[in-house]
């Protein structure tokens, strides 16, 4: 089983700029005491739990966050959406991470992950999908105990690896994402960006609303009496990540969206060879991508499907808890 490289984020107090934001990531999770550095704080450190970067291949870093109890259960790895970053499933990893082995990183473009020019790296679902089965690689993670827990973005690649490879994970559950080419279930935005002659012009107005996106994103679609405020931490991490060299989250998502419809059809294509155990949760509320997709989805897959009551969006943000639960009940079985 490959060692993964993780560079060390306490080493010399972090002088280096990109390490100084991986150690006030590390700090806000507590995941990470250092001693030696009086002037930070001192947290006390979960067993087994670390922050770092690891090496995927191709000059391809990925921030990663990992909790290892000393005899895992299982092994669970959540794969964010946008705008999210691995901050998203910090409160669930470190409640599983009692008794499962947890991973959850940056997808390039997002967080502090390497975010290549696009020449260089296409930031589409399929190689998503590829970037997902380099990171199980390389963290030396045992597939035949794995969960892949993916929302949004992550969810289409998550499928796309298990169709090159059935074995990449025991089961995968997916949720409020688009797998199928059906523009009428989805948010007016997200049809926008699957035409080209619109596409750039949305990217553009993503760029300059960032802030408000950044906000509000997790909110819309929910009634005043069921809104909620994300970790103070997470929404610092999202603006921090938004804009990291020349290329901003918005930028990545639009790249993702420019071959998504061929990747959404190469799946619907070959969904009858799907090996892998799925299934399927979605929000009540999702205003982005109506249940309906997630219920097609399912029928065609012959995948286990639960709606979420109440929910919107992002169930894992709204009841952290519940997610924990239904994660763990996969795990269990």
């Amino acid at each position: 089983m490959k060692t993964p490289l993780v560079r060390d984020p306490v080493s010399a107090c972090l002088h280096d700029a990109s390490k100084r934001a991986l150690l006030a990531a590390s700090v806000s999770l507590g995941l990470l005491a250092l001693p030696g550095c009086a002037s930070l704080p001192s947290d006390p450190v979960p067993p087994g739990a670390k922050a770092g970067f690891v090496d995927i291949g191709s000059g391809m870093q990925l921030r990663h966050l990992v909790v290892r109890p000393a005899h895992p259960k299982g092994v669970v790895l959540f794969l964010h959406g946008f705008p999210e970053t691995a901050y998203a499933w910090k409160e669930i990893s470190l409640d599983l991470g009692k008794d499962y082995e947890v991973h959850a990183f940056d997808w390039p473009g997002y967080g502090l992950s390497s975010r290549p020019p696009a020449e260089q790296f296409g930031y589409a679902p399929k190689d998503y999908a590829s970037v997902l089965s380099q990171y199980i690689r390389a963290a030396g993670i045992d597939r035949s105990k794995l969960v892949i827990y993916a929302t949004d973005i992550g969810a289409l690649p998550a499928l796309l690896a298990a169709l090159d490879d059935p074995g990449i994970a025991k089961s995968i559950v997916v949720g409020d994402f688009a797998p199928l080419d059906r523009p009428q279930y989805m948010y007016p935005s997200l049809q926008s960006l699957k035409v080209k002659a619109s596409a750039e012009a949305t990217r553009a107005y993503m760029n300059k609303t960032s802030e408000e996106i950044l906000k509000n994103a997790y909110r819309r679609g929910l009634a005043k009496e069921e809104q909620f405020d994300i970790p103070a931490e997470l929404e610092a991490d999202m603006f921090k990540g938004w804009n990291q060299g020349s290329m901003t989250s918005a930028d990545a998502f639009y790249h993702y969206y420019s071959q998504f419809t061929r990747d959404q059809n190469e799946l619907e294509a070959n969904i009858s060879r799907l090996r892998t155990p799925i299934r399927v949760v979605w929000g009540e509320k999702d205003l982005y991508i109506k249940p309906e997709m997630g219920a097609e989805f399912a029928r065609k897959s012959q995948a286990a499907f639960r709606v979420l009551p109440g929910l919107g969006h992002y169930p894992h943000l709204q009841r952290p808890k519940q997610t924990a639960e239904e994660v763990r009940a996969v795990l269990t079985m």
